[in-house]
């Protein structure tokens, strides 16, 4: 009988936490949940070590872990309750683990999903971050552990399925020219503003930003759609996940999300991967890989789908999309310093405390602003990381 997959799960009350909880729940016999993380959802996390068991569960403070272990030993559930940043390092990189879902939000997952790289891991990849931060040095430390890095983003998940069999084994070290591929084309909705006048863009609101058309995400990736900062991130991702050169990545438009990304060959051929929108389906297929397992999703109905339409993004629609294409080239500082900025910008909108307009602004100042040293060490990263926060704060209007 086959092994159970023993697996941690980093941010597992998210989005792609509780998909990822989704599909393990209907291969019970096939994956052993070791460890589950949330910052403070202490309601959610119970739930979670109720249904699942896992043997740990690992939250932000000492307060919250106190308050779950309450609740765990009042309904005899005996999962362990830990905390802290070196907690989350902990349960990815111990012996027992086989795979690490790794999906916090933001710069706060950098450090254990290297972590769970190093430790050489498979590791599957949702959070974009520790590519923007740490491009090279969490490439170079994949090739050094021998870490097997899979996407989760949909459309890394669906380049990477449209890749070579021969490429997918190390894709990091892809070379285009060896197996005839042109370049990737990176598709991206366009958001809930894509047919907004230009003139009304700057006042929207953030309730108007959230409401996505076709996917249903956190609040933080729901704007950074919105202003498709999240395809300038994932263009910066892809640049390392890929091995790729500017001439290597396209970004286009695709407002039904039902191609996820296509690869294009030099023979003239593309090959595209369709589905639903729907996680589940690159989780399933990183959580089964190279196997394919069943993910709750429906297939398409392709009689019914109607047209699938295509266009190009427009800078003057979509700012933060060239600020990160501009700042994947310009050196790993930049691309650091603009994920900084709109963390600190994006959360200043959600608060009422700037306009949408003003999160591009934001940005730019910030990489106008901020010191631009070579990186070479993690710490470097995070100097540089909070250096920008700072200056992003600044920027924020007084008595807001």
């Amino acid at each position: 009988m086959k092994k159970p997959t023993v697996i941690t799960i980093l941010g597992a009350t998210g989005s792609i936490g509780l998909n990822t909880l989704d599909v393990i729940g209907r291969h019970p016999d096939d994956f052993q949940l070791f460890a589950v993380t949330a910052h403070s959802r202490i309601d959610e996390l119970l739930s979670i070590c109720k249904r699942f068991q896992p043997l740990y569960a690992v939250v932000g403070s000492q307060a919250a872990a106190e308050t779950l272990q309450t609740k765990l030993q009042e309904q005899h559930i005996a999962t362990e309750v830990l905390f802290g940043e070196a907690a989350l390092v902990d349960v990815s990189e111990a012996s027992e683990v086989d795979t690490v879902m790794a999906a916090i939000v933001g710069a706060a997952g950098l450090l254990p999903t290297l972590a769970a790289v190093k430790a050489g891991k498979r590791v599957l990849l949702a959070n974009k971050e520790a590519l923007v931060m740490s491009g090279q040095l969490f490439i170079d430390a994949v090739r050094e552990s021998n870490a097997q890095l899979l996407p989760v983003d949909s459309e890394h998940n669906a380049i990477f399925q449209a890749l070579p069999t021969a490429v997918q084994h190390n894709s990091v070290s892809t070379d285009f020219a060896a197996h005839g591929i042109a370049k990737i084309l990176l598709t991206g909705s366009g958001g809930p503003f894509r047919e907004t006048p230009l003139a009304d863009l700057a006042t929207q609101t953030p309730a108007a930003a959230c409401a996505h058309p076709n996917w249903d995400m956190g609040q933080k990736i729901s704007v950074d759609s919105a202003t498709m900062m999240n395809k300038g991130l994932e263009y910066i991702e892809a640049r390392w996940l890929f091995n790729c050169q500017p001439q290597h990545i396209e970004v286009v438009l695709h407002p039904q999300s039902v191609i996820h990304s296509m690869v294009q060959y030099v023979d003239g051929s593309v090959i595209a991967q369709l589905g639903q929108p729907d996680m589940r389906t690159p989780i399933a297929y990183c959580l089964g890989y190279p196997e394919r397992l069943a993910s709750g999703v429906a297939n398409l109905d392709f009689a019914n789908m109607g047209a699938l339409t295509f266009g190009q993004a427009d800078a003057a629609r979509y700012p933060c999309l060239q600020l990160a294409i501009d700042a994947c080239w310009h050196g790993q500082a930049a691309t650091t310093a603009l994920n900084a900025a709109n963390e600190i910008a994006v959360a200043a909108f959600l608060q009422g405390n700037i306009q949408f307009g003003d999160i591009a602004k934001i940005c730019e100042s910030v990489l106008t602003q901020a010191d631009m040293p070579a990186i070479t060490s993690i710490e470097a990263v995070l100097d540089c990381d909070a250096n920008a926060r700072r200056i992003a704060r600044s920027l924020i209007p007084r008595g807001q």
